[in-house]
C-alpha cells in the first residue's frame, strides 16, 4: 500500500514531471500536518475482458436447436454465434474471420457444435466449456460450400457444394474422406447442363444407406451408398429451395420457386404423387394455377393421433404487395397464415423425438425473424405464441442513450418490476418456454444494477442487470405527454426534427430518491416522480423557456446592447416565472407570419393524462423558438431531488429550474458566468471569445417587457458596449479565417473527434445511420457551422456540497458548471429550508466565477472528502407523491448535508475534474492545483467516470483511439492503460458507460449490449458466474421398431459408414482439396477431445449409453422371442387338438 503525502507533493517535490504527459504533478500549496492519504488501488486490481452479450443476435443468419440439450443457436452476417438456453443462459462466441455463417449442425446431445462460413470454412465448436472454443477447422481451397448434414448419431458430416459435388468429413478428426459423390454421377448422363450447387442432402429415414441430395436445377437423386450409384432421379421444372421427409422414408415433398409443393413416392419418380400451390389462386377451367413467390423451405412433421404438420415460408401470391412476411401451418384441412413483423430468416420445427423414424409429434416452431425471434406453440388453438424470455427488445426502437447503474438501493429493483408487470401484454401460451437447456452460474456477485436506455421513440426502459444477467423492468413512453400529429398537414412546422421528434437524448437519474429527468431532441426537459398508485394529471404543468445566444448580434446589431444591464444581488438573482405560462404565443404561430417566435417544438396534450404506478410527469420544460431561431439541442442535464432542482444546458447556456414550485430561477448565457476579473472570461475583443451580451439573452416566454430584469447573471460589474456593425463584420470574418484553419487541421489530425463533433444540420435533423437507422448526437455544435462551433456549450453539472468561494470556511449547497471549452465554473446554491418555506421561498443563485481550467471540454466533476472518499450529491429519500399526508412525512426527511472533516481553514475536500484530454484534482476551498494528468495527447476522451472499484475511488476513461485507461485518485496515477476497442461507430461513443465494482458496456451493435469488466476480481470469478450449456441429459431411448419388422425386415436400416468413408474402404482425400486447421479450444484444457469430439470422458459416456441400449434391446428381442414360443406352442396345440381325431384320410 502506498502513501501520498500532500505535503510533499505540495513542497513541490515532484513539480518537475508537470510537463510529462504520462505523469502527475502538484502545485505549491499550503500544507498542513499530518494530511497524508493513503491510496489501496494498484494495478493488480485491473483486468480487462468481455463478460456477457445480452439482446437480439445483430444480422442472423442461420439456426440451429439440439432436441435433447434445448439448446438454440443462431449464427450471424458477421460471424458471431449466440447460444440461448433457459432464461438467464445466454453465450456469445465469434469466428476470427468475421465471415457470415450459412449453416448450424449439432452434434444432438453431444456438446459440439459445426458451424459453416460463407468463406468456405467449417468449424467444430465445443460447448462443454462454459467459454465455447473451436476443436477443429477445415477450410475448403478448391469448392464453395453451400449445403451440410450431418445424420444423427453418425461422426460423418456431408458436405455439398457449388459444383455439385457431395464430399465426406469425419467430425472426430476433421479429415476429408476419400469418398466423394461426384455431380456428374449423379445425375442422368443424357443430361447436357450442369444441375447447379446442392441445396439440400438427407438421409432417408428408414434407410441410412439412401443419400437424398436436392440440386438447386430442380432435379433430387437418390444415391445408394453403398453401390455408388443413383437409384432414382426427380426431375421437375421449377429449382428447389429445400426438401422434407415423412418419417416413414417412403415419401419426402419438395418446396420450389414458382410455390408450389411437390411430394414425390421414392419407388414412383417419373411423375410427382401431388402438386399443389398452398397459396395460388386456383383457376375454374382446371388449369395451373398461377405462379407464386418461391417456397424457401418447408417441413414435414407426423403425429400418431392426428393428420401430419407442413411448415413452410414464403409462397405467397404476387398480387400481395407490401404484406409482411407470413409463415404457413397446413394441418389436415386447415391452413393458417401467420403474418411476421420482420422478414423470415429460418425456422425450425421442435419435436418430442430426435430420431427422423418416429412419429415427430411437433409442437413448437421457432422462427428467426431479421429483428426477432417469435416461438409458436402448435398445441393451442389459434397457435398463440410464447413469451419471450430473453432480453431481445433492446432495439425495439433505436437505442439514442444508455446509463449503467451498480449497487443500486436494495427495494429499487422491486419496485420497478411490480410496476412494469402490469404493461405485460396478454395471450401468449400457457406452456413454458421450451428452450430450457442449461444451468444458470453460481456466482457470489450480487449487488443490485441497472441499466436505462433512452429510445428513439421517446421511451425509457428499465433493466435489471445483476448476475450477469439482463431482463426488463420497466417501460416509460415520454411521448406520452404530448400531442401527436395525424398527418403530414397537421405538423405546426415548428419542429426541428421530421422524424423521430421525442428521441430521448440524455437523462439524468437519481436512484435514491427515484426522480428522473430526461432530456429530448426536440429541446424538450421532462421531470418524473415515482408513485405506485394511478394518478389522472387534468393538466400537465409545462413551463417554456426562451434561451438565445448572444452571438446573433453580430449578424444584427441590437441597439439596446450598448445598454449596461441591471445586476440582481446574490440571493435575488432569481426571478420565478408563472406557474402556467401560456403554451403557445400568437406571435408567428403560422410561418408566413414571419419568423417564427416563442413557439415551442412540441404541443403538450391538453387532455387530462392517465398516469399508470410507475413514473409520473411532474413538470415539462421547453425551449422554444427565438426570432425564427430553431432552440439549441440540450447537451447537458441534471437533477438534485434535495434541493428540488433541475439544470440543463445547451451551446446558448444554462438554464436553472425549480421543479417544485415550477418556476425557472435563472436562465443565463454561458459567458456570463465569469466574473469581470476572471482570468478566463472571453474578451470581446478575442475573435475566438467574442460574447455580447444583451438584455434579451436571459429573456424567457413570461410576456414581460426585455428591459426589465429577469435572469441576470447576479455577477458584479459590466458587460462591454456593442461595437458597430463594420466591426462586427470584421470580426466575424476574422473568426470564419481562423475557424477554417483549425477545421482543416483537424480533419487532417482525428477522424474520429470530426464524427465526433458532427450533430444536427441547419435544419437540425437527427443525424441516421442508414445501416442501424439508430439516432447519432453529439455534445457540442456542428463543425459544418462556424457559428455554432464558436459558441462555448454547457458540457456537464454536478450538484455538490461544498465550499462555492475561496474565502468560505463552512460547505454549502453549489452547482459545478463544466463547458465544451474546458472551464469549470462555480454556482452558489441559497436553498430555503424544507416544509413550507421551500414551496413558497425561491432558491437563490449565485455565480462565483471559474474554478479552473482544462484541455478540452468538461466531462465528470466529483467531489472527495479529505481521505478520498466520494461525496455523492445529497439527496432526498424517496416517498410516494401520492400517498397520505403522514407517510410523506415519515420518509421526506432530507439527508443532512456531510459536515467538513477538519476545522476551519484545512483544506477538507478534493475536487475531481476531467476533460477529454486531462484530468487534475483541485484542494477546496483555496481551489489550489494538486495533481494533473494529462491523458491522451494525440486522441480525446469519449466517456470518464469517477467509480468506486476495490473499496477505493478512481476515474475510468474510454478514449477515441480504443485505450480504456483508470487514474488513481487523488493523485491521479495511472492504474491501467490497454488498447481495447478502436471507435469504428458513433453508437459506441454514444453509450459507452462506466459503473461501480469494475462494470461498463456498450452499445456492439444496434441491437446488442456488450458488457465488460475491469475488475481483476471479477475476471477471476467469471467463470463460475457464466452459465453452463451443456448438461449431462441421457438419449431418448430409440423408437421400438417391434418383433415382424426386426425378424422380416421393413424397419429402420443401419449402416456400417466407417467400414465406407473410413480411410481403409475410400482412400485419403486430395490434400489440395482442404485444409485441416486445429483450433485453440485444444489448448485451454482441450487436449484429451483432440482426438474426438468431446474426449475419453465423452467417448466412455457414448460407450455406455451404447452398451446399455444394446442390452436393452437384447433384452427386448429375448422377450419377443419366448413370446414367439409361447405363440408357437400354443398354436400347435390348438392344431393337434383339432386334428387328434381325424384319419388321414380326413385331412
Amino acid at each position: 500500500m502506498k502513501k501520498f503525502n500532500i505535503r510533499k507533493v505540495l513542497d513541490g517535490l515532484t513539480a518537475a514531471s508537470s510537463s510529462s504527459p504520462s505523469s502527475a504533478a502538484a502545485q505549491p500549496g499550503t500544507p498542513k500536518e499530518n494530511d497524508a492519504v493513503q491510496e489501496t488501488l494498484q494495478s493488480e486490481n485491473f483486468q480487462l475482458c468481455k463478460t456477457v452479450r445480452h439482446g437480439f443476435p445483430y444480422q442472423p443468419s442461420s439456426m440451429a436447436f439440439d432436441p435433447v440439450q434445448k439448446i438454440l443457436a443462431v449464427g450471424t452476417q458477421t460471424g458471431a454465434l449466440r447460444l440461448f438456453g433457459r432464461a438467464g443462459v445466454e453465450c456469445y462466441c465469434q469466428h476470427e474471420s468475421g465471415a457470415a455463417v450459412i449453416q448450424l449442425q449439432f452434434l444432438i446431445n453431444e456438446g459440439a457444435l459445426v458451424s459453416v462460413l460463407t468463406d468456405d470454412s467449417i468449424h467444430l465448436w465445443n460447448l462443454r466449456q462454459k467459454i465455447p472454443a473451436i476443436l477443429h477447422s477445415l477450410k475448403f481451397n478448391r469448392e464453395r460450400i453451400t449445403y451440410c448434414h450431418l445424420p444423427f448419431q453418425s461422426k460423418w458430416l456431408y458436405i455439398g457444394t457449388e459444383r455439385g459435388n457431395i464430399h465426406i468429413v469425419n467430425v472426430e478428426s476433421f479429415t476429408l474422406s476419400g469418398y466423394v459423390i461426384m455431380w456428374n454421377k449423379a445425375i442422368e448422363l443424357s443430361t447436357k447442363t450442369h444441375p447447379g450447387p446442392v441445396v439440400h442432402i438427407s438421409d432417408n429415414p428408414m434407410d441410412e444407406g439412401k443419400l437424398l441430395i436436392g440440386f438447386e436445377c430442380g432435379v433430387v437423386v437418390l444415391w445408394d451408398l453403398k453401390s455408388k450409384k443413383a437409384d432414382y432421379r426427380y426431375n421437375y421444372d421449377e429449382a428447389i429451395h429445400s426438401v422434407a421427409w415423412h418419417h416413414e422414408g417412403k415419401q419426402f415433398v419438395c418446396s420450389h420457386s414458382d410455390g408450389t409443393l411437390t411430394t414425390w413416392n421414392i419407388r414412383a419418380p417419373a411423375k410427382a404423387a401431388q402438386i399443389i400451390t398452398p397459396h395460388g389462386k386456383q383457376p375454374k377451367d382446371g388449369k395451373k394455377p398461377e405462379p407464386c413467390k418461391p417456397i424457401l423451405k418447408v417441413e414435414y412433421k407426423t403425429t400418431r393421433a392426428g393428420d401430419p404438420f407442413m411448415v413452410l415460408s414464403g409462397g405467397l401470391s404476387y398480387d400481395t404487395v407490401g404484406r409482411r412476411a407470413c409463415l404457413t401451418v397446413m394441418h389436415g384441412k386447415s391452413t393458417t397464415v401467420l403474418e411476421m413483423d420482420y422478414p423470415i430468416v429460418d425456422f425450425l420445427t421442435l419435436c418430442e423425438t430426435p430420431y427422423p423414424n418416429d412419429f415427430q409429434e411437433p409442437y413448437a416452431v421457432v422462427v428467426l425473424l431479421e429483428k426477432d425471434l417469435v416461438v409458436i406453440d402448435l398445441g393451442q388453438i389459434g397457435y398463440p405464441i410464447y413469451e419471450n424470455p430473453y432480453p431481445l427488445t433492446i432495439h425495439e426502437s433505436p437505442v439514442t442513450c444508455c446509463e449503467y447503474f451498480a449497487d443500486c438501493p436494495a427495494g429499487l429493483i422491486p419496485a420497478l418490476y411490480s410496476v412494469g408487470t402490469r404493461q405485460k401484454r396478454q395471450g401468449y401460451s400457457k406452456k413454458e418456454w421450451p428452450i430450457s437447456g442449461g444451468n444458470w452460474g453460481q456466482g457470489t456477485q450480487s449487488y443490485p444494477e441497472i441499466i436505462i436506455t433512452g429510445h428513439a421513440d421517446g421511451s425509457i426502459k428499465f433493466w435489471d442487470a445483476s448476475a450477469l444477467m439482463l431482463q426488463v423492468l420497466y417501460k416509460l413512453k415520454t411521448a406520452k405527454v404530448f400531442e401527436r400529429a395525424r398527418g403530414k398537414e397537421e405538423k405546426s412546422g415548428a419542429d426541428i426534427v421530421e422524424e423521430d421528434p421525442f428521441a430521448i437524448q440524455t437523462l439524468s437519474w437519481c436512484p435514491e430518491s427515484r426522480m428522473l429527468c430526461v432530456a429530448g431532441v426536440s429541446a424538450h426537459v421532462i421531470v418524473y416522480r415515482f408513485s405506485k398508485q394511478e394518478v389522472t394529471t387534468e393538466d400537465v404543468q409545462l413551463l417554456e423557456v426562451r434561451m438565445q445566444c448572444d452571438f446573433s448580434d453580430v449578424d444584427s446589431p441590437d441597439p439596446g446592447g450598448d445598454q449596461t444591464p441591471t445586476l440582481p444581488t446574490p440571493g435575488a438573482s432569481s426571478s420565478p416565472q408563472e406557474s402556467e405560462p401560456p403554451t403557445q404565443t400568437s406571435t408567428g404561430s403560422n410561418p408566413s407570419d414571419g419568423p417564427r417566435d416563442n413557439i415551442p417544438c412540441l404541443q403538450v396534450r391538453s387532455s387530462p393524462l392517465k398516469q399508470s404506478p410507475g413514473y409520473q410527469v411532474e413538470l415539462v420544460v421547453q425551449l422554444v423558438w427565438v426570432s425564427g431561431e430553431p432552440p439549441q439541442p440540450i447537451t447537458s442535464l441534471a437533477i438534485n431531488s434535495s434541493y428540488g432542482l433541475v439544470v440543463f444546458g445547451n451551446s446558448n447556456g444554462l438554464a436553472v429550474v425549480d421543479y417544485l414550485q415550477k418556476t425557472l430561477l435563472l436562465n443565463m448565457g454561458t459567458s456570463e458566468l465569469y466574473s469581470p476579473s476572471d482570468p478566463y472570461q472571453r474578451q470581446p475583443h478575442s475573435p475566438r471569445k467574442a460574447r455580447q451580451p444583451s438584455g434579451a439573452l436571459c429573456d424567457s416566454n413570461d410576456g414581460a417587457n426585455p428591459s426589465e430584469d429577469r435572469c441576470k447573471s447576479p455577477t458584479s460589474g459590466s458587460t462591454s458596449p456593442c461595437n458597430s456593425d463594420d466591426e462586427r463584420r470584421q470580426k466575424f470574418m476574422q473568426k470564419v479565417k481562423l475557424k477554417s484553419r483549425r477545421f482543416s487541421k483537424t480533419v487532417a489530425s482525428d477522424f474520429a473527434k470530426m464524427s465526433r463533433k458532427i450533430s444536427s444540420s441547419s435544419e437540425h435533423k437527427p443525424d441516421v445511420d442508414a445501416k442501424d437507422n439508430s439516432f447519432t448526437r453529439s455534445r457540442s455544435s456542428s463543425v459544418t457551422s462556424i457559428e455554432r462551433e464558436t459558441r462555448e456549450a454547457i458540457s456537464s453539472f454536478h450538484f455538490c456540497e461544498s465550499f462555492p468561494r475561496k474565502t468560505d470556511t463552512l460547505v454549502s449547497p453549489c452547482l459545478l458548471v463544466g463547458t465544451t471549452q474546458g472551464s469549470v465554473m462555480t454556482v452558489a446554491l441559497s436553498v430555503p429550508p424544507g416544509g413550507d418555506q421551500r414551496l413558497q421561498q425561491s432558491v437563490g443563485i449565485s455565480s462565483c466565477g471559474t474554478l479552473v481550467r482544462l484541455k478540452g471540454g468538461i466531462l465528470t466533476m466529483a467531489l472527495l472528502d479529505s481521505t478520498a472518499t466520494l461525496l455523492p450529491p445529497v439527496y432526498e429519500p424517496w416517498y410516494d407523491p401520492n400517498a397520505s399526508d403522514e407517510e410523506k412525512e415519515k420518509s421526506r426527511r432530507r439527508r443532512p448535508a456531510s459536515p467538513p472533516s477538519s476545522q476551519e481553514g484545512q483544506e477538507s475536500q478534493f475536487a475531481v475534474l476531467c476533460s477529454e484530454k486531462q484530468a487534475k484534482v483541485v484542494a477546496m476551498p483555496s481551489q489550489t492545483r494538486l495533481y494533473k494528468h494529462n491523458i491522451t495527447e494525440t486522441s480525446f476522451v469519449l466517456r470518464a467516470d469517477v467509480v468506486l472499484m476495490a473499496g477505493a475511488n478512481c476515474i475510468a476513461c474510454f478514449c477515441a483511439n480504443g485505450h480504456i485507461m483508470t487514474l488513481s485518485l487523488p493523485s491521479l496515477r495511472p492504474l491501467i492503460d490497454i488498447n481495447y476497442l478502436p471507435l469504428t461507430d458513433m453508437r459506441i461513443a454514444r453509450t459507452f458507460c462506466f459503473s461501480n465494482l469494475g462494470q461498463a458496456l456498450y452499445l456492439t451493435s444496434p441491437t446488442e449490449i456488450q458488457r465488460i469488466t475491469y475488475s481483476q476480481e471479477t475476471c477471476d470469478n467469471l467463470q463460475e458466474m457464466l452459465s453452463e450449456l451443456f448438461t449431462p441429459v441421457e438419449t431418448p431411448e430409440a423408437p421400438n421398431r417391434g418383433f415382424f419388422k426386426g425378424l422380416f425386415g421393413g424397419g429402420a436400416q443401419s449402416l456400417d459408414r466407417e467400414d465406407l468413408f473410413g480411410e481403409t474402404a475410400a482412400g485419403k482425400a486430395s490434400r489440395s482439396l482442404a485444409q485441416h486447421i486445429p483450433g485453440p479450444g485444444s489448448m485451454e484444457g482441450m487436449k484429451g477431445a483432440a482426438s474426438g469430439v468431446v474426449g475419453d470422458l465423452a467417448r466412455a459416456r457414448i460407450a455406455l449409453d451404447e452398451r446399455g441400449q444394446k442390452l436393452g434391446e437384447l433384452e427386448e428381442r429375448s422377450a419377443a422371442m419366448m413370446a414367439s414360443a409361447d405363440s408357437f406352442s400354443k398354436h400347435a396345440h390348438d392344431m393337434m387338438l383339432k386334428y387328434k381325431d381325424k384319419k388321414w384320410y380326413q385331412l
